[in-house]
């Protein structure tokens, strides 16, 4: 079992809460013990963990006063990458290599010698990828390299985006669209990037009060998405939503109608462990 120290910093952000020295003096400090089913009552509270930095093994819980949210009936897909979307430069794919992506997303990578992913935040997201509540969207080469994808968890109709990383040229971006396909086609309500960045306002991310976002989670959490079953769903494959052309239709709809599953057949596939 491990243990955790809690933040609870107001306008909390990364690198206000890198250490603890440089913590918000009014910072509420308590022990907690810190496990797979912990987390994820943390997710439903809205709390997420970081780390200090790679090596460190401590792990700390930031509830940030400002919470960064992905608006589903919103996201914008800038011209320039919903060209290259729709050009499919790469493969995509949910769930085949979880721990390739977490792997990635914990490596230091130019312009970032050191991240927030340590070991005990690396288990327990494996722990969470077992259990069917954590996922991964994976993107290829056409050499079947990996080169990019992103990592969350799900819990109702919400997701919450954890982290992402890039090896070639709008791989994470790629990805993120296909997520965001994914989710609205399959009726989530909330997507969680837990902070407002320049990189996510271009997709139209927003910042929101606690309080709103709380108003959001709880309705999120207590409910499935309309097309519940496994990651990314069934409109995975009756939408062929690993398409760059099928992703946009979803983001980017005709004004009469958006692709509709609802006098579909359902198929049968597996792509993680079903959610608890």
């Amino acid at each position: 079992m491990m243990f955790c120290r809690q933040f609870v910093a107001p306008n909390a952000k990364p690198w206000q809460l890198a250490g603890k020295n440089r913590l918000h003096r009014d910072c509420l400090v308590r022990e907690t013990a810190f496990g797979p089913d912990a987390l994820l009552d943390c997710y439903a509270r809205g709390v997420f963990p970081m780390a200090d930095g790679r090596d460190d093994p401590r792990l700390f819980l930031v509830d940030p006063l400002h919470r960064g949210i992905l608006p589903l009936d919103s996201f914008h897909v800038p011209r320039r990458l919903a060209r290259t979307v729709r050009r499919q430069p790469y493969q995509i794919t949910a769930d085949t290599d979880f721990e390739a992506v977490l792997t990635a997303c914990a490596a230091a990578a130019p312009g970032r010698l050191d991240t927030w992913i340590n070991q005990p935040i690396q288990a327990l997201y494996s722990a969470l990828h077992r259990r069917g509540h954590a996922h991964s969207l994976e993107v290829r080469d056409q050499a079947g390299t990996l080169v990019g994808g992103l990592y969350g968890v799900r819990l109702g109709s919400a997701f919450f985006g954890e982290s992402m990383f890039s090896c070639a040229r709008d791989a994470s971006k790629i990805a993120l669209v296909h997520l965001v396909a994914a989710l609205k086609a399959e009726g989530f309500t909330l997507l969680d990037s837990q902070f407002l960045t320049a990189h996510l306002s271009q997709f139209g991310a927003l910042e929101i009060p606690r309080a709103d976002y709380q108003t959001k989670l709880a309705a999120a959490v207590s409910s499935a998405p309309v097309f519940a079953g496994s990651f990314p769903g069934r409109s995975w494959d009756q939408l062929g939503l690993h398409s760059g052309a099928a992703a946009l239709q979803v983001l980017q709809p005709a004004p009469d109608h958006l692709p509709s599953l609802r006098n579909r057949e359902p198929t049968h596939h597996k792509l993680g462990d079903p959610p608890a």
